[in-house]
């Protein structure tokens, strides 16, 4: 992919998963700490009920991660399959005796085209990952 195109797919899911953090994970990596804390306070507990106590505290925080990087590795999937497909159009464009700048013209458009697709997807991505953050019980 061409690097400015890279790099405006980059700084939008940069800046979602900034916002996510920021309005999500942060308070729920602040709510496992003092989970885990109030776990170690306990006294009267063995060790084994301490560290399933904290694993506890642990869990939705996990939750929360593995839902942000499944939804990313699903987004990259799809983005990387367009790119593939603009590259087999600008093979089959090479093949048929057309020059390297149509080729290369061809290439920028299409990746340009996918680029604008999956920049317009973060918003609604945005929204579900929000929505399932919201309904992780802590």
């Amino acid at each position: 992919m061409a690097e400015a195109h890279q790099a405006r797919v980059q700084a939008v899911v940069e800046e979602m998963v900034q916002s996510l953090e920021s309005d999500h994970i942060r308070k729920m990596q602040g709510r496992m700490f003092r989970c885990s804390a109030e776990c170690c306070d306990r006294s009267s507990d063995s060790m084994t009920q301490v560290h399933q106590c904290i694993e506890k505290c642990h869990n939705p925080l996990a939750q929360a991660q593995g839902l942000v990087t499944s939804e990313l590795e699903k987004f990259q999937d799809r983005l990387t399959r367009c790119t593939m497909h603009c590259n087999d159009k600008a093979k089959d464009l090479f093949d048929s005796g057309a020059k390297e700048p149509a080729v290369r013209s061809l290439m920028d458009r299409c990746v340009g085209s996918c680029v604008d697709d999956h920049v317009n997807l973060i918003p609604s991505m945005t929204r579900r990952l929000k929505e399932n953050l919201d309904s992780i019980h802590q």
